[in-house]
């Protein structure tokens, strides 16, 4: 699959677009009434129903049993026969998606290298460990829900202090880390450990209880010595005075933190994770392939971009394995992604169990058209490695990421993976923030427009001005937001985390 390039003739801005000619169906970019001859490329499709925006219509005839196209590729098969001028949805197009499959590997073309990017630069905090920050930001990570709301109360009795000395003092607070067994409290565990890791923070408070099963010393050796220096713990249970503790441990890393400035670092130094959320028809069009452009452009400059949510690739999973780098990066994402289905059917729900009401309301059909315009947010990359729930980056390149589609969980377990900023596209739209910038790409103008206090960039550009001009653009905001320039999600103060749960509760 190549990126979405629209064909708009200067003088008539399309009421529809098809991505491709082998496809079976356009979608509308606005609402078309029935008895409308639209047009899709050399044809006049006359509309046999009115179509809402988003949505589909088809621009050939389909047989009953037959697969429907988009991108190129299957999103489904025709439950009844579908005539050219049909709206096409979820009433006469159904997912052809079944459990787990068997893969084959085959050697991926040479990956691309570009110079073009090699003089962007941006104003980062260079940490020890080689990383780059685009924050400089005390973090208080709460070992268990227990202290989480003390985590909260330090978080905003520290910020009169930290003001003008830090980026900021956050606090985040999760109900998990007791009353949990085995995998899923390691889980748990993992996630905590890596997210005190990540290049943003740079300074953070554990906050332990003392009795939790998520034991406040065993999180600590998650995490590297090296990185100690900069971390501080205080046991709740072990102090007379748990908050005036934690205070005192806040001076001391504000204390630290107050000498770390901002220098010039290349493009290379960033670390990308990308996200949907809410989508729409088109995402797949407009932000999910702009939001593409970008993890190529800091792949190509020896960056990493970070995809994820593993469920929303069912159905486009192939698009990815053929980039796998080796034998050994393939093996690792087909077993993710069988895992990930095993996960569903193992709790008696179909692997097809999306899209989301709001998603079916924007147009999207099945969990395959989905997916084929979600794992557009990789763009072109090679994909370098395959990461666990829980796990860092320690690759240039692509790394796919083990986590769900929940935009907390999935954007929480990005800035555990080493994110310094996530690209979040979405054509319905969201306020909620990660613990890392947060940047809201809305799929079309309407929602843009609408919600200008929740979204940072406009992707609908590219239908207007093309998807370089909007790549440009865009890559100039990011570089912005790396060096400083607050995104919506910040501005509003929305930070949280979502920690995945998979396993009983005591």
């Amino acid at each position: 699959m190549a990126y979405f390039r629209p064909m708009i003739d200067e003088l008539d801005r399309p009421r529809a677009v098809r991505v491709a000619a082998e496809d079976d169906v356009a979608v509308a970019l606005e609402a078309l009434p029935a008895g409308e001859a639209v047009r899709v490329g050399e044809d006049a499709i006359v509309l046999r129903e009115a179509v809402p925006a988003g949505h589909k219509f088809a621009v050939r005839a389909v047989a009953t049993g037959a697969p429907v196209r988009r991108y190129r590729a299957p999103i489904g098969v025709a439950t009844r026969d579908i005539v050219a001028g049909d709206h096409v949805h979820s009433h006469n197009v159904a997912t052809a998606l079944t459990g787990e499959l068997d893969y084959s590997f085959t050697a991926p073309a040479t990956p691309r290298h570009s110079d073009v990017y090699a003089a962007r630069t941006f104003r980062g905090y260079q940490r020890a460990d080689g990383t780059v920050g685009t924050r400089n930001e005390l973090w208080i990570v709460p070992t268990v829900g227990c202290v989480g709301r003390l985590g909260e109360r330090l978080a905003t009795a520290a910020a009169a202090r930290a003001a003008g000395r830090v980026d900021g003092v956050h606090a985040f607070n999760h109900p998990f880390g007791c009353s949990q067994l085995g995998a899923d409290l390691d889980g748990t565990a993992a996630i905590l450990a890596a997210l005190s890791q990540n290049p943003n923070a740079g300074g953070v408070l554990v906050l332990g209880l003392g009795c939790e099963s998520n034991q406040l010393d065993d999180l600590l050796a998650r995490i590297p010595a090296e990185r100690h220096d900069r971390l501080i713990a205080v046991r709740a249970q072990g102090e007379s005075d748990e908050f005036a503790a934690g205070m005192a441990a806040i001076d001391r890393l504000l204390g630290i933190m107050a000498t770390d400035t901002r220098t010039q670092v290349p493009l290379s130094a960033l670390r990308l994770g990308v996200k949907c959320g809410g989508s729409d028809a088109m995402s797949g069009l407009t932000a999910n392939p702009l939001i593409g452009r970008m993890a190529d452009a800091v792949t190509q400059a020896g960056g990493t971009a970070i995809l994820t949510e593993i469920p929303e690739m069912f159905g486009a999973e192939g698009l990815l394995l053929q980039r796998a780098e080796s034998e050994e990066v393939f093996d690792r994402l087909s077993t993710v992604v069988n895992r990930f289905k095993r996960y569903f059917l193992d709790h008696g729900e179909p692997v097809s169990e999306n899209p989301s009401p709001g998603n079916i309301a924007g147009g999207i059909t099945t969990l395959e058209e989905k997916s084929l315009g979600a794992v557009q947010k990789g763009g072109l990359a090679t994909v370098a490695d395959v990461i666990d729930y829980g796990g860092r980056v320690t690759r240039a390149g692509l790394t796919i990421l083990e986590s769900p589609g929940n935009d907390a969980v999935s954007t929480t377990a990005l800035a555990a993976a080493g994110a310094t900023i996530t690209l979040f596209s979405t054509g319905r739209g969201t306020p909620l923030g990660s613990p890392v910038p947060t940047m809201k790409i809305a799929s079309n103008a309407a929602l843009a427009e609408r919600k200008v206090n929740w979204i940072d960039f406009d992707a609908s550009v590219v239908l207007d001005q093309g998807m370089e001009v909007g790549a440009a653009t865009l890559l100039d905001r990011i570089l912005a937001v790396a060096s400083g320039t607050p995104t919506r999600n910040e501005t509003n103060d929305e930070r949280a985390i979502g920690i995945w749960k998979r396993g009983v509760t005591l």
